[in-house]
């Protein structure tokens, strides 16, 4: 049986073909519930059944976990290939049902491989990725308002502190949010304030922020600003104070994963970075080349030609771009203190290369190592330029 299911949040339709491609009675309404699930078990019939459905969301989780472990093989497929699909049909109608019907027709004609699906240490590891992404960009988000008031209330702050997310720059602005405040604060009381617990803030730095409040530009010192800053800076605390247990966390399960704690073995992955390839990807291995997986982030050469246009070859547009965006850092830095892909990055600047195609090199090199290390179960050993002189 092939079976296609338009996912939704409280409401999934599926649709089921025989093994002819002939239509199984009308598309049937699933309700995300346990009788809901009941009856979708029971429309699918003996395992295994060939689903496809499209990653929406998360609404595809629960469906996907149930339908694996009762045996059916499941599909997750990329909407932007289930559209082009059905306007491969020439499809104009859109409904729950139509949709439903046009994946079971892909399951039919295109036999797609099913979905691999990570075991419960990667799948730990990318929730934990995720919850810390959302964090750091609610923290990141914080540090802008901050910016936007203290400009507002003492625009000299940030010469004499660089840095509105550091630790300093929160305690002192919870002490005293604006100009005026700083103003009427004595600066042998600024100077004793510890901002990370053991450091004083100093004398020398008390005496100047409170001779610059007194001459500051600032004009918004009013108790609402006052709160806006106090709140902000609470608020930065705790955000910095749990994405360091966080830190923690990941590092724990990540020396748990026999594939990540080996990942840790290249120069340049970190725990972080190696958590998230795991997060994103799971296994490495799991891809049938080193080329594949670059294929899959996105670094591999496409070319463009079509009759006598001969085109050029450049980066493609495809790919996992989250991934690939998390590890430009980790490329940039490596190029620069690896003494494996730094002499590699040179030759091709040397080469005549530009920066950026020289640096998308480096990371399809990095990716490779990413690869190997998972395929051998091996630890990282690079071969350096005067390794291979010797």
């Amino acid at each position: 049986m092939f079976a296609g299911i338009d996912v939704a949040s409280e409401r999934h339709v599926l649709a089921r073909l025989d093994g002819t491609g002939q239509p199984l009675g009308r598309p049937i309404g699933i309700d995300e519930d346990a009788g809901g699930y009941r009856m979708l078990l029971e429309a699918l019939g003996p395992p295994p059944a060939l689903v496809v459905m499209e990653a929406t969301g998360h609404y595809w989780k629960n469906l996907f976990a149930s339908l694996v472990a009762a045996g059916h093989d499941v599909v997750l497929l990329n909407p932007i290939v289930a559209r082009r699909f059905q306007q491969a049909q020439l499809e104009r109608t859109k409904t729950d049902a139509i949709d439903a019907a046009a994946l079971a027709r892909f399951a039919f004609e295109k036999r797609p491989t099913p979905s691999y699906i990570h075991d419960d240490a990667a799948e730990s590891l990318r929730e934990l990725v995720r919850h810390r992404d959302r964090l750091q960009q609610d923290f990141e988000d914080r540090v802008l308002q901050l910016h936007r008031l203290v400009d507002l209330g003492f625009p000299e702050f940030t010469r004499y502190v660089k840095g509105m997310h550091t630790m300093l720059a929160t305690a002192l602005l919870a002490e005293c949010p604006t100009a005026a405040a700083f103003a009427r604060t004595p600066p042998r009381r600024l100077a004793k304030l510890r901002y990370d617990g053991r450091h004083r803030v100093g004398e020398d730095l008390a005496g100047r922020l409170v001779e610059a409040a007194r001459r500051s530009v600032g004009q918004h010192h009013g108790p609402v600003y006052d709160l806006q800053v106090r709140h902000i800076c609470q608020d930065l605390d705790l955000w910095r104070r749990r994405l360091k247990e966080l830190e923690s966390d990941i590092g724990g399960l990540l020396d748990a994963h026999e594939v990540g704690r080996l990942l840790t073995s290249i120069d340049g992955i970190g725990p972080n970075s190696a958590a998230r390839i795991i997060a994103i990807v799971g296994d490495p291995a799991r891809f049938r080349s080193a080329g594949a997986f670059a294929a899959y982030v996105g670094v591999v050469p496409a070319l463009r030609q079509s009759g006598k246009r001969t085109g050029t070859r450049a980066a493609t547009g495809f790919g996992n771009a989250r991934l690939r965006s998390a590890l430009w850092m980790t490329t940039l830095a490596a190029v620069r203190l690896n003494d494996w892909l730094r002499p590699f990055y040179e030759r091709l600047r040397a080469a005549g290369k530009p920066p950026k195609l020289a640096l998308i090199a480096a990371m399809r090199k990095l990716l490779h190592a990413v690869y190997s290390v998972a395929k051998n179960r091996k630890p990282f050993v690079p071969i350096t330029e005067q390794a291979r002189a010797a």
